[in-house]
C-alpha cells in the first residue's frame, strides 16, 4: 500500500508556545548565532545543511540522547524525533524559537525507539505525528508496553546510579571549579532521571506505510518533503525523510557512522533495506546519532558488518554456543578498520540475542 498524501502547509494557531516559554527559561544571552549560520542555545545546535534545513544536536546541558531535524517552511515548521523524555523534547521546542518563532506543525518519528520518540507528549495537540503504522503499534501498546522492554531497561536502568555517583563525586570535591562542574553534570542527571519517570509513550496520529509526501510553502516555490519505509532494518517500522532537491536524507537509526544498536533490529533484513537508501538521489546524510556523513560509502561498511555478523552468529549457534557465549567469543575484527570500536572478539549481547531469536 501506497499512501500518498499532498498537503499544503498553511498556519495553524498554537498556543502552547508561551505555556513551554514558561518551563524553560534561556537567557538570551546564551543563544547565540555564529558566523557560519549555526545556532546554539544553552540546550541545542542548529546546524543549517540548506536553507531552511537544519541538522539538531544536543549541547550536554540537557539529557537528548538523539539528533533531531528542523525544516523551516514559509509558514510553519516540520520537526523530525522528539528525543528522549518530555524534559529534553520541551528544551527542544524552547530552543527551536531561537531559530524560528514559527509555528511546529508536523512532527515526524523515524522509529519508535525511546531515545527518539518519548518527547512526544510535549508537543502540543495541534502539531500532527507522522510515523510508519508500526511505530504507532509500539508506542499505543498494541504490541506491548514499550517502557517494560529490554530496550528501555537497558538504557535507562543506570541513571539512578549515575546521580548517586555523581553526588558522591560532588560531596568529596573540594575544588570550586570541579564542584561547578559535577554541578552542572548533576543537575542534567536528575532532571533525566526525574523526566523518565513521567514518559507516557504518544503514538503517531497520522501513519504510513511505505511513503508519504508533505509540499511544504517556502519562498519562491516549494519543498517536497518525502517521507519513506524503505523496508525493516534497525526496527521494523523505521522511515527516513528524504528531501530530493536538496539531496538530503535524514536516517534516524536505520544509518548511524558506528556500529547501531541491533536489539530490536531485522538484521537479515537490514543490508537490503540499506540498498534501497543508496538508491535515493542524495549526498548529505543526517543520522539520529553521529556526525553528518558526506555520499554513501559508509552505507556499504554497514552492510558488510550487517552480512558478516549474522553469517558468523549463525555458525556460532549452529555449533551449540549460547547467545552470550557467542557475544564474548565472535569475531568482527575483520571490520575493525571501518569500525575502530572494534579491537577485538566480541559484539553487544543484545545484538546476538537478537540474531538468536530471528535464527
Amino acid at each position: 500500500m501506497n499512501n500518498k498524501l499532498s498537503l499544503r502547509i498553511l498556519l495553524p494557531t498554537l498556543a502552547s508556545a508561551v505555556a513551554l516559554s514558561a518551563l524553560i527559561s534561556f537567557s538570551s544571552a546564551q543563544n547565540s548565532p555564529a558566523g557560519d549560520g549555526v545556532v546554539t542555545t544553552r540546550s541545542h545546535i542548529f546546524t543549517p545543511v540548506s536553507d531552511g534545513i537544519y541538522h539538531v544536536t544536543g549541547t550536554g546541558t540537557v539529557n537528548v540522547m538523539s539528533h533531531a531535524m528542523l525544516i523551516e517552511g514559509e509558514h510553519d515548521l516540520l520537526v523530525v524525533d522528539s528525543h528522549v523524555s518530555p524534559n529534553a523534547g520541551m528544551a527542544l521546542i524552547e530552543a527551536i524559537r531561537n531559530v524560528s518563532n514559527k509555528p511546529v506543525r508536523y512532527l515526524i518519528n523515524t522509529h519508535y525507539h525511546f531515545d527518539h520518540a518519548h518527547g512526544n507528549q510535549v508537543f502540543p495537540q495541534e502539531v500532527e505525528i507522522i510515523g510508519h503504522t508500526y511505530t504507532r503499534q509500539k508506542l499505543s501498546g498494541e504490541l506491548g508496553n514499550v517502557l517494560e522492554e529490554s530496550t528501555f531497561i537497558s538504557f535507562t536502568e543506570g541513571a539512578p546510579g549515575q546521580v548517586a555517583s555523581l553526588q558522591q563525586q560532588l560531596a568529596q570535591e573540594t575544588d570550586a571549579e570541579r564542584r561547578a562542574e559535577l554541578q552542572g553534570r548533576l543537575a542534567t542527571a536528575q532532571a533525566h532521571l526525574t523526566s523518565l519517570g513521567e514518559i507516557v509513550p504518544t503514538p503517531p496520529n497520522i501513519t504510513i506505510d511505505e511513503s508519504m509526501s508533505i509540499y511544504q510553502a517556502v519562498n519562491g516555490g516549494g519543498r517536497e518533503i518525502r517521507i519513506l519505509h524503505l523496508g525493516r532494518g534497525h526496527t521494523g517500522g523505521d522511515v527516513v525523510v528524504f528531501l530530493p532537491e536538496e539531496k538530503i536524507v535524514f536516517t534516524g537509526d536505520l544509518m548511524v557512522p558506528f556500529i547501531p544498536y541491533m536489539g530490536d533490529a531485522h538484521v537479515d533484513e537490514w543490508p537490503a533495506t540499506l540498498d534501497r537508501l543508496k538508491e535515493l538521489d542524495f549526498e548529505t546524510l543526517l543520522p539520529g546519532h553521529g556526525p553528518i556523513v558526506q555520499g554513501k560509502e559508509r552505507i556499504n561498511f554497514l552492510q558488510a558488518y550487517l552480512r558478516d555478523l549474522w553469517t558468523n552468529t549463525d555458525a556460532l549457534k549452529r555449533q551449540g554456543l549460547s547467545a552470550e557465549q557467542a557475544a564474548q567469543q565472535i569475531d568482527m575484527t575483520a571490520h575493525s578498520g571501518n569500525y575502530p570500536q572494534i579491537s577485538g572478539p566480541g559484539a553487544d549481547v543484545r545484538a546476538i540475542r537478537r540474531i538468536y531469536q530471528l535464527l
